[in-house]
């Protein structure tokens, strides 16, 4: 199918709410069009100068509406897609657009392979003392708090591209996993090196029964 497309060099999950300020000619028109048409667009993202994977996004209200024209829009995300054909004006439009594909989301995951990776994202929380809201098994998936466990770009971007919810868990559990050893070791090493700024009390040796070791 068609969709117009607005290139960013950010990443959406499905779910999540996207405010944008539009500025640009040619996406106040998209604007218009998608409140008078009731159409959606695409937000590829912009990433290795390529575009090949986005986010369906549904205009909910402009908030603001400037003088000049620009705009404060809110937004929600929807399915992902793959970009089959990019081109950089659509028919008679100002704004880009292109063929694409949706990707299936396949729901396999368990409660228990989620709960594992809740707790392990209460745990890096603790570790950063940083409150924690607790979230409801029932209410969780990959894409909820994505934005929220230190993932790097390139990270949510393989994220945003998997198709099984079984993999995406995986993916950030394994993120998880490694990231709070690096958090335990740094605690670890914090404390060693406060503990040797303080005066203790070493218990003396016994020399009698020591003896040099033969090289």
């Amino acid at each position: 199918m068609k969709l117009p497309l607005f290139p960013l060099q950010s990443i959406f999950f499905p779910g999540e709410t996207v405010p944008l300020h539009i500025f640009e000619e040619r996406y106040i028109q998209l604007i218009h069009d998608c409140r008078r048409e009731a159409v959606t667009f695409g937000i590829p993202v912009y990433i290795n100068n390529n575009v090949a994977f986005g986010t369906e996004v549904q205009l909910v209200e402009i908030v603001n509406s400037h003088e000049n024209g620009a705009m404060d829009v809110t937004c929600v995300a929807r399915q992902v897609f793959r970009i089959l054909s990019f081109n950089n004006e659509m028919k008679g439009k100002l704004y880009a657009g292109g063929e694409i594909e949706f990707l299936d989301n396949v729901n396999d995951a368990d409660k228990a392979m989620k709960t594992e990776v809740l707790n392990n994202l209460h745990q890096l929380y603790e570790l950063m003392d940083v409150p924690f809201t607790p979230l409801p098994v029932e209410k969780f998936n990959s894409f909820v708090l994505a934005h929220k466990m230190g993932l790097s770009f390139d990270q949510e971007y393989h994220l945003l591209k998997l198709r099984k919810e079984s993999e995406r868990l995986s993916f950030i559990k394994s993120h998880l996993v490694s990231t709070i050893k690096v958090l335990q070791e740094v605690d670890r090493t914090k404390q060693t090196i406060e503990m040797n700024g303080d005066f203790r009390n070493f218990d003396p040796l016994d020399f009698k029964d020591f003896k040099v070791s033969e090289q």
